[in-house]
């Protein structure tokens, strides 16, 4: 059998700080988007494809996270 395992992490919205989203650029075609959790050092990254919405996922972070 084989696979790429793949580790999913839940994170309550009130552990988030705050959040950055670059969008991707003539060289670079993904955008990113980056977590900061209280109690952490550095963020959680996440790289979204060419064909997301960059604008819509930061639009949905802030709609959950400051309610």
């Amino acid at each position: 059998m084989t696979g790429k395992k793949i580790e999913y992490h839940s994170v309550p919205y009130k552990s988030i700080t705050h959040f950055a989203v670059e969008t991707a650029g003539n060289f670079d075609l993904d955008a990113e988007l980056k977590i900061w959790l209280s109690g952490s050092s550095g963020p959680i990254q996440k790289q979204f494809s060419k064909g997301v919405d960059i604008y819509e996922v930061q639009a949905l972070m802030t709609h959950f996270i400051t309610g």
